[in-house]
């Protein structure tokens, strides 16, 4: 089995349980996102390839850790040899921080405005960087939203000040204003995911209530004449109710304004719980639609430095999963 399809079936899955030796050291919290407050999740590689799984005891894939990161995966009567990376804070590689833990907006498919989450302080943010420095290539941050949008993005720019005392790639995924754009380059910040997260704007207004749809557009325009092609990325989701031709059809209004679409399967939580992952078939079916829009544009994941197009734990990344 080519690993296209293997990471389409596992993303369907969407998880694993271990088993073997203990693997503290190689399991990753998320506090961000659909995946916020769970069990935590691994990532397991084979080659330069990998794929993140949460875990959940009950289910058909199975990873079984045999000491040091050495691992094997049996699934559907495979097993199949690699083994586990440990996460730099987050995910493999960089320092990924959710800067505040909450949220006052209700995205139905987030789990954070649930979590009685809190807001990183500069110091504990810096400290954060620190114990990992030696075993990370970039810093990324991404952050709920305490008070307001704009009050959000004056704290996440003050956090930035202080973190480029690192010397490390700097990549940055909040809800923005209008101005974000400008002040996070003047900032000196080297990529952006702004997201779209929904393929349609009657589907945005269902699943994100008082946000702004239009703003994205805009403000995704804004990056890309600051920061460049290539530089500028948007989470989409996959099973939100949207159509194949929806899909296709905002992956092609991205890539052909330069922004690299971030294809996310649904991960069924909050507001969403109780509909399914979608299929392996129609994440390979769309991967191919992503793989043909981002050649079109000119556009390589492969240049990549921070977030979740260089992670490519919890998605299939053209010209990273081939």
């Amino acid at each position: 089995m080519q690993w296209e399809e293997l990471k389409a079936r596992l993303l369907e899955a969407g998880s694993a349980r271990l088993s073997g030796e203990p693997a503290e050291d190689y399991l990753a919290k998320s506090t961000a996102g659909p995946g916020a407050g769970g069990k935590g999740s691994v990532f397991f590689a084979m080659g330069s390839h990998r794929v993140k799984l949460a875990i959940n005891p009950a289910s058909p894939v199975e990873i079984a850790h045999r000491g040091g990161g050495v691992a094997d995966l049996f699934f559907e009567d495979r097993q199949i040899s690699g083994r586990l990376l440990q996460p730099g804070l987050h995910c493999p590689d960089q320092a990924f921080i959710t800067v505040t833990e909450g949220c006052i907006f209700s995205c139905r498919y987030c789990s954070v405005p649930r979590l009685a989450g809190k807001r990183k302080t500069v110091k504990e943010i810096m400290d954060l960087v620190e114990s990992v420095r030696h075993r990370v290539g970039a810093i990324s941050l991404t952050s709920g939203v305490l008070e307001s949008i704009g009050e959000e993005e004056s704290y996440v720019c003050e956090v930035i000040g202080h973190l480029k005392f690192f010397g490390l790639p700097i990549g940055v995924s909040i809800y923005p204003t209008d101005q974000t754009p400008d002040k996070l380059h003047a900032l000196g910040v080297t990529e952006v995911k702004f997201n779209i997260e929904a393929a349609t704007p009657e589907l945005f207004a269902e699943m994100c209530p008082g946000l702004d749809y239009d703003c994205l557009w805009r403000v995704l325009d804004r990056s890309v004449e600051l920061f460049g092609k290539g530089r500028v990325f948007s989470n989409v989701i996959v099973g939100l109710g949207e159509t194949d031709a929806e899909m296709e059809a905002c992956i092609n209004r991205l890539t052909s304004r330069g922004v690299i679409p971030v294809l996310r399967p649904l991960n069924p939580v909050a507001g969403c719980a109780g509909r399914p992952r979608p299929s392996a078939g129609r994440l390979r079916k769309l991967f191919a639609i992503h793989r043909q829009a981002l050649a079109r544009a000119g556009l390589d994941t492969a240049g990549a430095l921070t977030m979740c197009t260089t992670c490519a734990g919890c998605d299939l990344v053209p010209g990273r999963d081939e």
